[in-house]
C-alpha cells in the first residue's frame, strides 16, 4: 500500500514538473524590460513584476533620466544589452516613445504599450498628440526654471492616478521623476512597432493621454489590445491584467 502511495506521489510530481516545464517552454522571451513613463520611476512596475517572475520571466525595470529622448533610449538600450534575450520590451506613458525607438534592437521580439504614446516614424509626442484636444490635466503641470515638469499633488489625485488609494497616490506624488519639456518635441527616427509584434493596453479613463489616441494607435500598429477601465497608471490599478498581456507578448 505504501509503495502504491509513493508511486502515485512520484507520478503526480512528474506530471506537475512536466506541466511546469511545458508552461515555461511556451515563453519565447526570457526577459521583460520595463520602461517607466514621465513623472515616474521603475517602482511604477512594482505590482506587475511578481506576476511576470512567477510566469518564468526575468525582469529589468529601467531607471530613465527623463531629460531627453536620446538619453532615455540609451538607458533602455543598456538594459536590453544586459538582459538575457529574447526580450519583450514594455513601456508606460512617455516610455512608449522610448521603446518605439529602442525597440529596433534585434534582441527585442515584441513590444507592449501600457497607456503609452506610440509615435510613428518622424513624429514626436508633441506632433502625435496635436490632432487631439489638449487634456484638462495639463493645468496640473508645473514647469521649473530649468524646464523640468512635475504634476501637482492634486493633479496626481484627480488626473494621473485617480483610481488608486490616497496612500498610493501619495507615493506616486512623492516618487515622481521630473520630466524635461524638450523630450516632447524629439522625433522618433524609426518606429519599431511597424515591424514587430505589438500589444497595447488602452486605459479608457486616462486623463493624461486621450483614450481615443490610444485606440487609434492600436489600429495603426495592428496591435493585439485590451481595454481597461483604468486611469493613466493602469499597471498599478490593474496589475494582473497588464501582466497577463505582457506574458502573452512573451509567448
Amino acid at each position: 500500500m505504501y509503495e502504491s502511495i509513493i508511486g502515485l506521489s512520484i507520478l503526480l510530481s512528474a506530471v506537475g514538473a512536466t506541466s511546469l516545464s511545458a508552461s515555461a517552454a511556451e515563453l519565447k522571451a526570457k526577459t521583460a524590460v520595463l520602461v517607466h513613463g514621465a513623472f515616474a520611476d521603475g517602482s511604477s512596475w512594482a505590482k506587475v513584476i511578481p506576476y511576470l517572475e512567477k510566469a518564468g520571466l526575468k525582469v529589468i525595470a529601467v531607471q530613465n533620466p527623463l531629460d531627453s529622448l536620446d538619453n532615455d533610449v540609451a538607458a533602455t538600450k543598456r538594459a536590453i544589452q544586459n538582459a538575457e534575450g529574447p526580450v519583450v520590451l514594455v513601456a508606460h506613458s512617455w516610455g512608449g516613445a522610448v521603446i518605439t525607438e529602442a525597440g529596433n534592437d534585434e534582441k527585442v521580439k515584441s513590444l507592449v504599450y501600457v497607456a503609452a504614446y506610440a509615435p510613428d516614424t518622424g513624429q514626436s509626442v508633441e506632433t502625435a498628440t496635436s490632432k487631439y484636444p489638449p487634456p484638462e490635466s495639463l493645468k496640473a503641470f508645473n514647469k521649473d526654471p530649468n524646464g523640468y515638469l512635475t504634476i501637482s499633488d492634486e493633479g496626481i489625485k484627480k488626473y494621473f492616478a485617480a483610481d488608486l488609494s490616497p496612500t498610493e497616490q501619495a507615493v506616486v506624488a512623492a516618487t515622481q521623476g521630473p520630466f524635461h519639456i524638450r523630450t516632447l518635441s524629439a522625433p522618433v527616427t524609426h518606429a519599431a512597432w511597424r515591424e514587430k509584434p505589438t500589444f497595447m493596453v488602452v486605459a479608457t479613463n486616462d486623463a493624461i493621454i486621450p483614450p481615443q489616441m490610444e485606440k487609434d494607435q492600436v489600429k495603426a500598429a495592428n496591435a493585439k489590445a485590451i481595454e481597461l477601465p483604468a486611469s493613466h497608471v493602469a499597471m498599478l490599478s490593474h496589475p494582473k491584467q497588464v501582466a497577463d498581456l505582457i506574458i502573452k507578448a512573451a509567448e
